[in-house]
Order: C-alpha cells, then structure tokens, then sequence
C-alpha cells in the first residue's frame, strides 16, 4: 500500500497514518451495514474505539496543543460571531472537545453541546450556561423550538445516509422559529476528506457521504427550512447566497460536470479557492 496523496497538515509517519486509515475503514463498514437498531449505540461505540486506539489520531494532538486549538476557534467564531449574543441559545452538533463551544457560551445565554462520542470530552469541567448531551446519532436531546442558533462543523458527512434525514428533522424542530442551522461539511466533489484522502479516490472512512450543494439544498427543503442560503467566507470577504429555484439550477450544472470529469482534474478544480472545496449551508426555520 502507497499514498495516493502526500498529508500536508498531517505530520505523522505512513505507519501511523495506514493504521489510521484500516481501522478506520473496518470501523466504517461495519456502520454503514448496521440495521437502524444497531445504530442506537454503534456510533459511540465506533468512534470511542478509533479513538481509543488510534492515540495518535489528529482530534488528539489538536488537543494537545494551545496553538492550533486557539486558531481553529478563532477561524470558526469569524463566521458564528455574526449570529451568537447574549440572549441567544447555541446548539452545537458533533463538538469535538468542545473548545468551540465553550468559547461560544462567554458570548451566548446557553450552549447545550450533544455529541456521540465521549471519550474526548472525559473529565472535562464546563460553564455553568453549559451542557454536554449524548446522542445516538440521530437524536437531538434538547427542548423543541428552543435553539436561536444549531452549528454543526464536519458532522454530516459522518451519519450514515438513512440517518441524515432524520438528524435534520430534528435539529429543525429544536430551532425557535426564525432559528438557523449553520452547517458547514465538505463538497464531495473536492474529497476524499477523510483519512481515505491518502488511499482511495472516494470517501471510504467515517465520511459516510460526502454531498453536494445540490443534494443538501433538497434535503434542507425537504425538512421545511423556508429559507436556505450558500455561504462564501474566506475571512475578507462573505458572499450570502439564497438557494432557490433559479440559483440552484446552475450551480447542479456545474456540479454534474465536474463530477463527469476524471479524478485528478475534477479533485483540482474542486479544491479552488471559494469553489467546492467546502460548503456552509444555512437553513432559516
């Protein structure tokens, strides 16, 4: 086995990086095959196993290190910080170590954080305007039309897709009316994004689904949100753009075409920058 793609941010050796990638890939297949049932418990049982296991894994060094941590905080609060305040109740999906959130709950009435996995989050003191709820995977254990503000960072794209459904479901009616989802996943067109981006040409790790624009504008829809936008943010510029009718169409144009064209030139094309590398998805209830 050789790496298709050398790691850039990833600075641990092949071994460590290919043990990554088959646990990984063992555990994703067994979720993927899972009956409904079995996924009451599979997600937390999975990723607390990778990430027992795999001691090296990223999601543990970026804990390790005040450097990295405070710059991811401070890359993700340029996009929340137009919409968290004081009186507003934040919702975090698939928190990580919860250092967002957190941060978040300095600026926010209430931060309820509900994730699958706990062994990141163990031993950890939080704020007093602080909760941390597990979740199945699909569940969303907090009160009905009570969420101002529900943020989700690289999470969709871990459900298994006869879940992501239903999560959305849910996290719409945790929102308060006129209450935003801020879901931000990657465009499957520029991925792999996950460990698998080293081996394989397509998603086969935790990223269950990789989507695209077109295919979470009709999920969106689908759930009721009555108002769904793409947001474009590099940090000097932020792009709002309405997804209706007129807009979509061509933007599942070009999304057809790329997805036609081989590998190496659509992963190039994909990845530039302000295009489908990454996607922020707002829904409005």
């Amino acid at each position: 086995m050789s790496l298709k793609l050398q790691p850039k941010n990833d600075q641990r050796s092949f071994e460590q990086i290919e043990e990554h990638y088959k646990l990984e890939k063992e555990l994703a297949h067994k979720l993927l095959n899972s009956s409904k049932q079995e996924r009451q418990h599979l997600y937390t049982d999975l990723y607390n196993e990778l990430y027992t296991t795999i001691i090296h894994h990223p999601r543990w060094t970026r804990k390790s290190s005040p450097e990295i941590s405070a710059w991811i905080v401070a890359k993700r609060m340029e996009i929340l910080s137009h919409y968290v305040s004081p009186e507003k109740t934040y919702l975090e999906i698939g928190p990580g170590d919860c250092t967002l959130a957190v941060e978040v709950s300095k600026h926010a009435k209430q931060v309820y954080a509900v994730d699958v996995a706990t062994e990141v989050t163990k031993n950890q003191v939080f704020p007093s305007n602080f909760e941390f709820r597990v979740s199945d995977g699909c569940s969303i254990p907090v009160t009905e039309n009570s969420i101002d503000i529900a943020y989700s960072h690289q999470l969709m794209e871990h459900l298994h897709p006869d879940d992501a459904l239903e999560q959305l479901e849910n996290i719409y009616k945790a929102l308060a009316p006129k209450g935003k989802y801020i879901c931000i996943t990657p465009n499957g067109l520029s991925g792999p994004h996950d460990i698998s981006q080293y081996f394989d040409n397509t998603a086969t790790g935790f990223h269950l689904k990789e989507y695209t624009v077109t295919e979470l504008y009709q999920l969106f829809r689908q759930v009721g949100f009555s108002r769904v936008s793409w947001l474009k943010n590099n940090g000097k510029y932020r792009i709002d753009i309405p997804l209706n009718l007129f807009t979509i169409l061509p933007i599942k144009i070009t999304e057809i075409i790329l997805s036609q064209l081989p590998y190496t030139w659509r992963h190039k094309i994909a990845n530039l920058p302000m295009l489908f590398r990454g996607m922020t998805i707002i829904g409005t209830k």
